[in-house]
């Protein structure tokens, strides 16, 4: 029989999963939008891993991360819940040991992590501005008639990389809007906002970093080769997007939950868990004047998770 191990990366904008075997290989990867609903996004990403696998595949640890790493972990009962940070460092430095910096923008936040003899030394991260991720490209795309998968390769093609403000998405906009009046080719200004793009990271989530090769580009915006020869030209660095830039995250959830089970018994809930119903609802607690908001995830209309209070009265369930 095959075993293997879960790994789930929820975000704002997408929720990506992969199923590994015991050397780590990929075995099976989805990645689907989370359309503001991560119950729904969770349950549709374990029915479709689960369809990809050979049904005897046996699963001996489960890992969750992302910004929603608490609730997949509690619908799945991972055995282990981490941070980005640590999740990203992981895959990286087992698919590249040498690694020494990695850059990773998703579709609403980027990251910088520093690596020495693959352990994180040191990391920034921008939850504060969706300019330079996903989203923000998406939108431009979108407002130039152009598929996102096309956007790339028109920067690679600019003949004269035009200046793009790039420190707000309103003024990177109003800037593409006018270069756009003054005639300049849709080329020139898809090079210009990926230049900006990495000046905007460079001047926030980068400034002060150490950044030696070999360089790392995670998460969506990776597979955007304009943004990629952007990085190049402004470190002066070869980039390397690897394999599977889009569920890095995921992959190193992976691996930390074989970790964490080494010599014990999974409490992955199962593939199964795509058709139990879930949802989460909150409420202020009066009992005193911190007024906590306090979460609670319900499985099949009964409470398995509070968290969100301040002295524990809640969470302890």
């Amino acid at each position: 029989m095959a075993e293997g191990y879960i790994g789930i990366d929820v975000g704002s904008i997408s929720t990506k999963g992969v199923v590994v075997d015991r050397e780590f290989n990929v075995l099976a990867s989805r990645y689907l939008r989370t359309q503001g609903n991560p119950i729904d996004s969770i349950r549709r990403l374990l029915a479709e891993l689960g369809s990809q696998v050979d049904s005897g595949v046996r699963i001996l640890g489960a890992g969750t991360t992302g910004s929603a790493r608490r609730l997949a972990g509690v619908m799945i009962q991972a055995d282990i819940v981490k941070n980005e940070i640590i999740t990203h460092a992981v895959a990286a430095s087992h698919f590249h040991p040498e690694v020494r910096t990695v850059i990773e923008i998703g579709g609403q936040d980027s990251k910088i992590i520093i690596l020495r003899d693959a352990i994180p030394v040191d990391f920034a991260m921008n939850t504060v501005c969706a300019a330079g991720t996903g989203s923000f490209l998406d939108h431009q795309a979108t407002r130039l008639g152009r598929p996102i998968e096309e956007f790339g390769g028109l920067a690679l093609r600019a003949k004269n990389r035009v200046n793009i403000a790039g420190r707000c998405t309103v003024f990177a906009e109003s800037d593409m809007i006018h270069k756009a009046q003054l005639g300049m080719s849709t080329e020139d200004i898809v090079a210009g906002l990926c230049d900006a793009i990495v000046r905007n990271y460079m001047n926030t989530v980068a400034k002060g970093k150490e950044i030696h090769p070999l360089i790392l580009f995670q998460g969506g915006v990776a597979a955007n080769v304009g943004v990629k020869k952007a990085f190049e030209l402004m470190l002066g660095h070869e980039v390397l997007v690897p394999e599977h830039f889009l569920v890095m995250g995921a992959v190193g959830a992976a691996i930390v939950a074989s970790e964490e089970t080494d010599g014990k018994a999974t409490r992955f809930a199962g593939f199964d868990v795509a058709d139990t119903v879930f949802e989460t609802r909150a409420f202020e607690c009066e009992g005193c004047p911190n007024r906590c908001e306090v979460i609670e995830t319900l499985r099949e209309q009964k409470v398995i998770d509070r968290y969100g209070d301040r002295c524990g009265k809640w969470s302890k369930l």
